[in-house]
C-alpha cells in the first residue's frame, strides 16, 4: 500500500520569530553560570572541585543530548521532541532557581544541558517548512540568536545576582524559555515523522562516549595540578584513549550509532566540525582571558571591574553576536561557506593578537571582544547553515548536531584551557596572573584560532562546505 504525504505546512515569520525568541532565551539560560563560578563558590561554599564540576556539567550533558535529540528529531519530528525537551529544560530551570544548596543546583544544570538539543531540532522544522534559500536565512537568524542570548546570559547574569540574588540569575530566563516554548508549541506547525529509522539508542555509545567527556574535561582543569603527579596525569590520559578506542570500536557495529561515523567521515563534514572546533576554542579562551583581566587589580594591566561594569563593557559584544548570526547565514546563501569562513578567521585571529599587544585600556578589549564575537557568529552559522542545507532532509538533525557538539566542546575546551594557563602564570603567594600569562594565552587563542586557515582553504568555493 502507498503513504501519500501531506504537503508540509509552510512556516511564516511568526513561526521562525517564535523558535528565534526560544534561542535567544536558551542561550541566556545556558551561559550564567560560566561568570558567577567565583560568587556561587562563595554562596554555596564550594572548592576549586565544586566549581569545575558546576561549570563542566551542562556542557557535558548538552554534548550528549544534542545527537540524540536530532536523531529523534530526524525519526518522531522536529517539533514533537523539541516540545519535549524544553520540558525538560524549564524543569531543569526551576530546579536552579530554587536549589537551596549545591546538589539540587547541580541537579538542575544537569537537566538545563539539554536545551542545547534544541536549535538541531529547530534546524529539521525549518528544514520541512521552508525552501532551501529560506531554510539558509531562518538557521541563521536561529543560530545567531542563540549566540546573542549567550552573550545576553553573560552580560546581565552577575548584576542580577549582585543586585536581586542567584536564584533570580537562573529564574528570569527559565521564565523566557517557558514563554518561548508555549509560543512555539501554538505558532508551528507540526512536521511529519521520517520513520524510517526504528532501531533503538545506542545505550552503550551514549555512557562511553559520556565517559570520553568527563575524562577529557578533567584532564584539562586538573592537567596544571596534576603536573606534580605525572603518574595520575599519565593515568587519566590512558584513560581518555581507551575510551575513545572503546567509543569507536561501538559506535562502528551499532546498528543505530550515536553519532554516525561514516556521516562524520565525509569532508564537508569533519572540516565544518574542526573549523567550528577552533574558533569556539578561540572564542572561549578569549571571553575567559577578557573578563579575567578587567576583573584583575593587576599593577598597570587589569581595572578592578565589578560584575556590572563588566557587564556594561560586554554590551557591544552582545549586540555584534546578535546580528552576527543573520549576517553569517546570508553572506553563506550569496558566497558560499568558504568565504564566511575565511573572513571569520582573519578577524578573530587579528582580533586576538591586536588585544596581546594593546590592552592597556578598557576600551581595547571591549573592540577586541566585539570582533571574536562577530567572527565567533559568521563562522558558526556559516557552518551550521551550510550543513543543515547541504545534507538529505531526514540527516538534518543528525548533522547539525554533530557541529554544535564540537561548539560545545570548544566553548568548555577553552574556557577550561585559559584557566590553566593563568593559574600557571600565577606567582607564589599572589591572587593575581602575571600580565604575561594574558599576552600568551591571547597569543595561543590566536594561533589555534589562525591555524583554521588550513581548513578553510580545502573547502569549496561554492553554497556547500
Amino acid at each position: 500500500m502507498t503513504t501519500t504525504l501531506a504537503t508540509p505546512v509552510r512556516a511564516g515569520k511568526a513561526a521562525v520569530g517564535a523558535l528565534g525568541v526560544l534561542a535567544l532565551a536558551s542561550g541566556a539560560l545556558e551561559s550564567v553560570v560560566q561568570p558567577t563560578v567565583p560568587l556561587l563558590q562563595r554562596e554555596l561554599d564550594m572548592g576549586p572541585t565544586g566549581g569545575a564540576l558546576l561549570s563542566i556539567l551542562l556542557p557535558i550533558t548538552g554534548a550528549l543530548v544534542t545527537p540524540l535529540a536530532g536523531r529523534f528529531g530526524d525519526r518522531y519530528g522536529g517539533k514533537r521532541v523539541l516540545i519535549r525537551l524544553m520540558i525538560v529544560v524549564c524543569v531543569g530551570g526551576t530546579m536552579s532557581a530554587l536549589a537551596p544548596g549545591l546538589p539540587v543546583l547541580l541537579a538542575g544544570q544537569v537537566l538545563q544541558g539539554a536545551m542545547v538539543g534544541a536549535l538541531p531540532l529547530s534546524f529539521i522544522v525549518v528544514r520541512k517548512h521552508l525552501s532551501a534559500g529560506e531554510s539558509k536565512a531562518a538557521i541563521g537568524v536561529v543560530s545567531g540568536l542563540f549566540v546573542g542570548g549567550g552573550m545576553v546570559g553573560m552580560l546581565l547574569a552577575g548584576p542580577v545576582a549582585e543586585q536581586l540574588s542567584r536564584h533570580w540569575m537562573f529564574a528570569l530566563p527559565t521564565i523566557a524559555v517557558i514563554v518561548a516554548t508555549l509560543l512555539v508549541n501554538r505558532l508551528v506547525p507540526a512536521d511529519s515523522a521520517d520513520g524510517s529509522d526504528d532501531a533503538g539508542v545506542d545505550w552503550p555509545g551514549l555512557v562511553l562516549l559520556g565517559g570520553v567527556l568527563i575524562t577529557l574535561m578533567l584532564t584539562i582543569n586538573f592537567a596544571l595540578d596534576l603536573a606534580s603527579q605525572p603518574l595520575a596525569l599519565c593515568g587519566l590520559v590512558v584513560l581518555l584513549v581507551a575510551l575513545v578506542a572503546g567509543w569507536v570500536a561501538v559506535e562502528r557495529r551499532a546498528a543505530s550509532p550515536l553519532i554516525d561515523l561514516r556521516l562524520l567521515a565525509r569532508p564537508m563534514m569533519w572540516k565544518s566540525g574542526v573549523l567550528t572546533f577552533m574558533i569556539c576554542v578561540g572564542t572561549s579562551m578569549a571571553v575567559f582571558l577578557v573578563t579575567q583581566l578587567w576583573s584583575a587589580p593587576g599593577d598597570g594591566y587589569g581595572f578592578g571591574a565589578g560584575a556590572t561594569e563588566i557587564g556594561l563593557f560586554l554590551l557591544s559584544g552582545t549586540v555584534v553576536a546578535t546580528l552576527a548570526g543573520p549576517m553569517g547565514g546570508s553572506w553563506e546563501r550569496r558566497s558560499g561557506s568558504r568565504s564566511v569562513a575565511t573572513a571569520g578567521v582573519v578577524i578573530m585571529t587579528l582580533a586576538l593578537v591586536g588585544m596581546a599587544v594593546v590592552h592597556t585600556e578598557a576600551w581595547h578589549l571591549v573592540v577586541g571582544k566585539a570582533l571574536v564575537a562577530l567572527a565567533n557568529g559568521l563562522v558558526v552559522t556559516a557552518m551550521t547553515t551550510g550543513i543543515a542545507t547541504s545534507v538529505a532532509p531526514n540527516e538534518t538533525g543528525v548533522a547539525t548536531s554533530l557541529i554544535l557538539l564540537t561548539r560545545v566542546l570548544g566553548m568548555a575546551s577553552g574556557g577550561m584551557f585559559g584557566g590553566v594557563l593563568l593559574a600557571a602564570g600565577t606567582p607564589s603567594g599572589s591572587d593575581v596572573a602575571a600580565e604575561s600569562s594574558y599576552i600568551t594565552g591571547f597569543v595561543i587563542a590566536g594561533a589555534v584560532t589562525a591555524l583554521a586557515l588550513l581548513v578553510t582553504r580545502t573547502m569549496h568555493k561554492g553554497v556547500k562546505a
